[in-house]
């Protein structure tokens, strides 16, 4: 048996029970933090999180183009409503290789290495969706920044972690998201002025200055470190730390740390309630996150809005879509450590449950055709809107927008962000490679499933169904959050340890 399992659950803390390798930087006097130069931290940072940027960017990328190619005057380039969900989803078909590749090289590469290795495929992919004469090209093109996206997303929160200090990591964690959300809100900007090829090309822009920014930013110790490489992690502590600091005693704890990290899981070990319980509590939540329907609703945005004669311009929405959840997420990323974490699901939950149910009766009781649009909704179903007289000319049509809105602000406070720090908090350190890969892939398998038939149930059903069927999922979260998840605010990790070995619940009151 494993010592450190026949300690006492609540003994002393050890480094044995940390979950999350950037807990031993927590180690660090406080003098020493205030010593520390950031500057170069936070370019390397910079460099890191233009990644994300571009995945935010590529994955609502179809939003502004779907439209215009409906309307195509290139017979080739025509794309049918089963080629727009192809269109739609298979970025998150790549994104699930992506991720699982990353793995393997963040292993083998390294952090930086796997981070600048993404900016091939998402450059040859824009270069196939900019010049694309064919509809094969564009899918080919998604399917490319689709894998590179799997890989940043994977990569980039590891390398901001393992060269950030305690000081600035809470701040620094929350930039891949923050950049991301950014990133699809440029995408939403430019579509207002720019085609659906200079879109392709203007994403070209953050990967190529992304590359050309790490090839002087440096690997992260940690990983130089797990290599045998303690010359050249010590120079890297002291290039992102400062001449004048004390670097070297940091240096130690890492190396202390990967050295208690290197014990990898056992088959056998998998059936402790230890092990499997908090693994199978983030797959479901990583599961019921995608169920809820961010992914299609920002795939699709333009074209929901279309779809819903909203009294502004379809590009509009999207716009201001994007805008409020940049603002939600910087709302999220300051509030979630004041607020408990369940509060937060349940309060997500209940707000997209909300949007989601009024979205779909909208529909549903809804007859009005959308402006400048292809398509229009007639009792769920889309039609071509030539037949129809009536032009949206209501305050009412804004109830889309609004609804949309709020499932956004809903999403970032608890849904969207929480799921990755619950991951963080509950899921044990050797277990956290596997879990963590697999909670990758179930994620994106489910994102390409419900972007892949988005559009074609619309089709078949009416607009409304798939709206109605996230707001049931909503509601199943709630259950979810009040049966199943633990409230890890203010517990020690001895402690959310100690509440998945025993199931008392005594243990997660908070005695610190």
């Amino acid at each position: 048996m494993d010592a450190s399992i026949q300690k006492p659950l609540l003994g002393a803390p050890s480094s044995a029970y940390q979950t999350f390798p950037q807990r031993d930087a927590h180690q660090l006097d406080r003098e020493y933090i205030r010593t520390l130069q950031n500057k170069r931290l936070f370019l390397a940072a910079f460099a890191a999180v233009l990644g994300n940027f571009n995945f935010g960017y590529a994955l609502v990328y179809t939003s502004p183009v779907i439209p215009a190619l409906e309307t195509s005057n290139i017979p080739a380039l025509k794309i049918t409503r089963v080629e727009e969900s192809w269109f739609g989803s298979v970025f998150t078909l790549g994104a699930a290789a992506g991720g699982l590749s990353a793995m393997l090289l963040n292993d083998r590469l390294g952090r930086k290495l796997s981070i600048m290795f993404s900016a091939v495929p998402s450059a040859v992919g824009y270069a196939f969706m900019g010049s694309a004469q064919g509809v094969w090209m564009l899918l080919l093109g998604r399917l490319l920044t689709g894998y590179a996206g799997g890989v940043t997303a994977a990569s980039i929160p590891v390398y901001i972690s393992e060269i950030s200090h305690p000081g600035v990591r809470g701040a620094l964690g929350a930039c891949p998201q923050i950049m991301a959300v950014l990133g699809s809100l440029i995408l939403y900007a430019l579509g207002l002025k720019l085609s659906w090829r200079w879109l392709a090309v203007a994403g070209e822009v953050p990967v190529l200055t992304m590359i050309i920014l790490l090839c002087f930013m440096p690997n992260s110790p940690r990983f130089l470190i797990s290599k045998g490489k303690n010359d050249e992690a010590v120079g890297v502590l002291r290039w992102l730390r400062g001449q004048n600091t004390d670097f070297r005693r940091e240096f130690e704890q890492i190396k202390e740390s990967v050295r208690q990290q290197s014990r990898r899981i056992s088959c056998a070990e998998i059936k402790d309630p230890f092990i499997y319980k908090p693994i199978l509590i983030a797959v479901l939540m990583r599961f019921l996150q995608q169920l809820s329907g961010v992914t299609p609703i920002l795939v699709y945005l333009q074209s929901i809005f279309q779809s819903t004669a909203v009294i502004l311009k379809p590009e509009y929405d999207a716009a201001i879509v994007g805008g409020v959840r940049l603002a939600s997420v910087l709302i999220a990323a300051v509030s979630m450590d004041k607020a408990g974490r369940k509060i937060l699901l349940f309060v997500s939950a209940g707000i997209m449950f909300a949007s989601n149910l009024i979205l779909g009766l909208y529909i549903h009781y809804t007859s009005l055709p959308s402006h400048n649009s292809t398509m229009a909704v007639i009792n769920g179903t889309l039609v071509n809107p030539e037949s129809l007289t009536a032009e949206p000319s209501s305050y009412i049509t804004l109830i889309p927008l609004v609804a949309t809105m709020l499932f956004i602000m809903g999403y970032a406070m608890g849904w969207g962000p929480i799921t990755w720090l619950l991951m963080s908090e509950i899921l044990p350190l050797k277990a956290r490679g596997v879990a963590s890969g697999l909670c990758v892939l179930v994620s994106w398998l489910t994102a390409f499933a419900l972007t892949r038939f988005f559009l074609l149930v619309v089709q078949d059903f009416g607009l409304e169904v798939p709206f109605l069927f996230f707001a049931v999922i909503c509601a199943g979260n709630l259950i979810f959050t009040g049966c199943c998840v633990p409230e890890t605010k203010g517990r020690s990790l001895e402690q959310i340890e100690s509440y998945f070995r025993t199931g008392r619940r005594s243990f997660m009151r908070n005695h610190i």
